[in-house]
């Protein structure tokens, strides 16, 4: 293996984002162009409706584990699952004027400053436990929801999460069955995306857990990134205000060919390395169908992922025309009464933190026969 060559790079690969270039390995999850996301070595889709915390010990021991070895991971994210109150207290004081990305992002260094034990591992395991009493302060300290709960023990991960979060008028058996679903699906996928890629960066400097994952949060941030999940529900709406909720397929393809016509973007559609509708979608589609069907929102989503796939399938230049994981998460959170798109992407964060922390511990303490990987040091080369 050391010998062989994985990639041969010339000068037509510069300046190219480090698309589809070899750097390590990833021992979490993957990403097959046909098959989709699989975490470990089980698809997504086979895994969507597990309980969280389930798929997080599959992530962080690579086994599924027995009904006993995952009670027993459970009671000890429970430990640990208390923000202390200076956290919180700290986190309050933030002010409320940014995306609240920008708060999350801040609150993990918060929690560094008075929480890290200097152990990657032990800090993965706190960080985890941690996120949903965090991320729901920060929800409800930047949307003026009040105060939030600590955890109560004996509790489910994103039961617990669905509880602290103040939502208004909020049905918490609903919201808990989203947010099950939505952070089971965004908990991971391969080493290469950007937010991942950045903290493993970060934390090659021998950075904490805490400012790794928070300049992680911060390349999650961005709309090429973890906000699209925001831009995709924004544009939903917008067809729906244009087409109303009882338009034809005629008429929402119409619509998409006059944006393109207009060179106007058409989001939730592409993804970088699949080549097939993104199982995750797949998940989603079929869950907001058979449970928010007759939504407004349900409805245009499910034409557009018809229309849209269409349309973009007749260029020839358009890689990937099939429906991402983007494009109807937005919807789903929304029917199931989270109408709230810019804590979407912090919902993202709340998942997506779970195994960027644990690709940081192989990095950090297994890589190299435990030497870990060295500082994250690409060569650029000078141009006049």
């Amino acid at each position: 293996m050391a010998d062989e060559v994985l990639f041969q790079v010339t000068k037509e690969h510069l300046d190219t984002g480090l698309r589809g270039f070899p750097v390590g390995y990833c021992t979490t999850s993957h990403v097959d162009p046909q098959k989709g996301l699989f975490y470990r070595d089980r698809a997504i889709d086979e895994l969507a409706y597990w309980e969280p915390i389930q798929v997080i010990y599959l992530l962080f021991h690579g086994k599924e584990g027995t009904q006993g070895e995952v009670e027993a991971f459970a009671k000890e994210l429970e430990k640990r699952a208390t923000c202390s109150k200076k956290v919180i207290e700290a986190v309050e004081k933030l002010p409320r004027e940014g995306h609240p990305m920008e708060l999350f992002s801040a609150a993990l260094l918060i929690l560094g400053m008075f929480e890290k034990r200097g152990d990657y591992r032990e800090d993965a395991l706190n960080v985890i436990a941690k996120m949903p009493h965090l991320v729901a302060a920060v929800i409800n300290h930047h949307a003026g929801w009040g105060k939030t709960q600590d955890p109560q023990m004996g509790l489910g991960y994103m039961e617990n999460f669905a509880r602290q979060l103040n939502v208004p008028q909020g049905n918490l058996p609903e919201l808990t069955r989203a947010f099950k679903l939505f952070n089971i699906l965004h908990f991971d996928h391969g080493g290469g995306n950007l937010s991942t890629f950045v903290g493993k960066a970060v934390a090659s400097s021998l950075e904490d857990m805490y400012g790794a994952l928070s300049s992680a949060m911060c390349a999650l941030a961005g709309p090429r990134h973890g906000r699209a999940n925001q831009d995709c529900l924004e544009f939903v709406r917008e067809v729906l205000e244009e087409v109303g909720e009882n338009a034809t397929l005629e008429q929402v393809e119409a619509l998409i060919r006059r944006r393109l016509a207009n060179n106007q973007l058409v989001f939730g559609f592409g993804h970088a390395v699949l080549r097939v509708e993104d199982p995750r979608a797949t998940v989603q589609y079929d869950f907001v169908k058979k449970t928010y069907g007759n939504h407004p929102l349900a409805k245009i989503a499910l034409l557009l992922r018809t229309a849209g796939e269409k349309v973009l399938s007749e260029n020839p230049k358009v890689a990937d025309p099939h429906a991402n994981v983007d494009a109807v998460s937005g919807t789903l959170l929304t029917a199931a009464g989270f109408a709230y798109p810019e804590y979407y992407t912090v919902l993202f964060g709340l998942s997506r933190a779970v195994g960027i922390a644990i690709q940081i511990v192989y990095d950090r303490c297994e890589a190299r026969g435990g030497k870990g990987t060295p500082i994250v040091r690409p060569k650029y080369i000078y141009k006049r």
